[in-house]
Parts: C-alpha cells; sequence; structure tokens
C-alpha cells in the first residue's frame, strides 16, 4: 500500500494501523518530522520509505511501479487554512498538482485497484443550507477550500474519464492525540491550558464545526478501501463526520472543563479571516452504503486526546 502525508497526523494513525494489520507500507515522506507519532512509535523504521515531495510525478510513479502498489491512500496535503491564505500557490501546487501527479500515476500503472483521495468538508464552501451531503456544491472560495474543490474533482475526472477506482473522502475536523499542528483548535487548546495560559480563539467564536475522532477516521477510511471491491461504490465520495456541531466555544469549554480549568476564561480575538462560518455534514451515506458510523462520543475522544498531549509534553519537557 502507498500512502501519501504518511507523517501527518491522519496518515500516521492510518499507516500504524495498517502495518498491525500486517499490510506492506510505502509512505511517500517529504520532510523528516523527527517528532511526528510515526517516527516516535517506531513504525517509520518498519515501512518503505520514498523520499520526494507531491509535486515531482516521476517519484510518484516510480513509487507505484517498482513497489507494485495495488492501494493508495492519498492524505498528503498543505492543510492548514492560515498558511494557505498566506501562500496560495504553494498551497494549489501541493494540493492541486499533487493529487493530479497520483491519479495520473495510477492510470499510467494500471495495475492500482483502489485510491482513496482525502478531499475535506471544506471543499463544500459556504452553503446556507446544512448539513452539507454529498449533492451539495463544491463552490471553495478561500485558497485551502478552492485547492480541495478542484483536487475532488479532479479525482472523480480520472474515475469516469479513464476508469481509475477512485474515491473521495470529505471529513469533518479531526482530532486525537498526534496531531502536531498546535494552531488548531484542540491541540491548541489543551497545551496552553496545560501550560496554564487562556486559551486564545482566533475568531468571535461562534463558528460551527464537526468534530471527528481521528480512530473514527481511520476506520472510516480501512471500511471505504474495503468496499470498493464493490464496483458501485467507485467515482462516489462520502461524508465522513458527527452531525453534532459545536461552536468554538463550546468546544474550547468542553476542554477547560474536562481539564478541571474552567477559571481559564478564552481570550476572543476576533480576528479570523478568511474561513467559512458554519460547517457540519451528514453522514447518512456512509451509514447506508458502508455501514460506517462514528463510535467515539466527543467527550471520551476529547479525553483521550488530553491524556494523549499530558503525556507527550511531559516527556518533551523532561
Amino acid at each position: 500500500m502507498f500512502v501519501t502525508g504518511s507523517s501527518g497526523f491522519l496518515g500516521s494513525a492510518l499507516t500504524e494501523d495498517l502495518c498491525k494489520r500486517g499490510a506492506r507500507v510505502v509512505a511517500l515522506v517529504r520532510d523528516h518530522v523527527a517528532d511526528s507519532a510515526l517516527a516516535r512509535s517506531g513504525t517509520l523504521a518498519r515501512i518503505g520509505v520514498v523520499h520526494g515531495r507531491l509535486e515531482d510525478g516521476e517519484t510518484i510513479e516510480r513509487a507505484i511501479g517498482e513497489y507494485e502498489v495495488d492501494t493508495v491512500f492519498h492524505l498528503a496535503a498543505q492543510a492548514i487554512v492560515g498558511v494557505a491564505n498566506r501562500n496560495p500557490v504553494s498551497t494549489f501546487r501541493a494540493n492541486i498538482e499533487g493529487t493530479w501527479n497520483v491519479l495520473e500515476a495510477a492510470r499510467r500503472n494500471g495495475a492500482v485497484k483502489r485510491v482513496v483521495v482525502a478531499s475535506s468538508d471544506k471543499a463544500y464552501g459556504d452553503h446556507d443550507v446544512l448539513p452539507y451531503d454529498e449533492t451539495h456544491a463544491l463552490q471553495g472560495r478561500h485558497p485551502y477550500d478552492v485547492s480541495k474543490s478542484c483536487a475532488d474533482l479532479i479525482a472523480l475526472s480520472y474515475h469516469h474519464t479513464y476508469g481509475v477506482p477512485v474515491c473521495i473522502t470529505r471529513c469533518g475536523n479531526l482530532f486525537g492525540g498526534g496531531d502536531l499542528n498546535f494552531n488548531r483548535i484542540v491541540p491548541g487548546t489543551i497545551r496552553t491550558v496545560i501550560d496554564g495560559q487562556r486559551p486564545l480563539i482566533r475568531s468571535d467564536g461562534s463558528p460551527l464545526r464537526d468534530y471527528i475522532y481521528v480512530g473514527d477516521a481511520v476506520a472510516a477510511y480501512l471500511r471505504l478501501a474495503e468496499a470498493m471491491e464493490d464496483k458501485e461504490i467507485r467515482g462516489q465520495a462520502f461524508n465522513f463526520g458527527t452531525a453534532k456541531p459545536l461552536s468554538v466555544l463550546e468546544i474550547t469549554h468542553k476542554i477547560l472543563s474536562l481539564m478541571d480549568r474552567t477559571d481559564l476564561e478564552p481570550q476572543v480575538l476576533n480576528e479570523a479571516k478568511g474561513e467559512i462560518l458554519h460547517q457540519y455534514l451528514s453522514s447518512d451515506k456512509a451509514r447506508k452504503m458502508l455501514g460506517w458510523e462514528p463510535v467515539a462520543a466527543i467527550d471520551s475522544g476529547l479525553r483521550a486526546t488530553i491524556d494523549w498531549y499530558r503525556d507527550y509534553l511531559s516527556h518533551r519537557a523532561a
């Protein structure tokens, strides 16, 4: 199996799960992240590694061909909204060109049986009617959202035009242990509270988001890949979320309560720009067609996440 983005948050969790199941995994790695969950667990030393960038189509084609890959999980992307707003061109290159490079390599190879492409709920853009279902138009407006709308459509075009066995995942906001992007609300809030400081909220605190525990997302990817044996599943997109949106303030207060630090009142900066106001998903299609539904409740998922960061940050300090 070929995994792009294996050093990332979801990629690390998926790669570790695949290895536990006995899969032979080959990962595309651009930068060595010594502190990534994959490196810290020792999994990185047990998989095949191809060093290169998504923008390098020849490297991707060589990896898929030489390692006789039959399954591709394309998770790699520039995934931080703020970074995308500051660096749109590099975001477009990684997220759009990178996706067509993976799909073109699969098309030219011919032996690839399934390609699971990670899109995002951000690909839908801003809609008045929520929750999003898979019939909603893809109409991103800001750089990251546009990059995902484009990559999503390109993936579907490779299926409908060339018969490449592709499926798309559109997940809500992932959270769980192992996410080292501390500008995200969950890890950032937990670290701030551990440091005894008031959490910072960039927006006005009202934006609604769908928060899904990383273990549930891994299960969704594996279930979808298995289901792609059925040709009727191929060429389709699936939402994976909880359909229980929380505002930024609500999830911040949940973390504060679970960490027994309700005395640390959040600082609301109200300075966020270039982000969609409200987003949450319907996962009815995934339930009906894949038999998937989230297992982790928000409180239990947050407790496990808080425990992970307490352990991680205490070892790092030591």
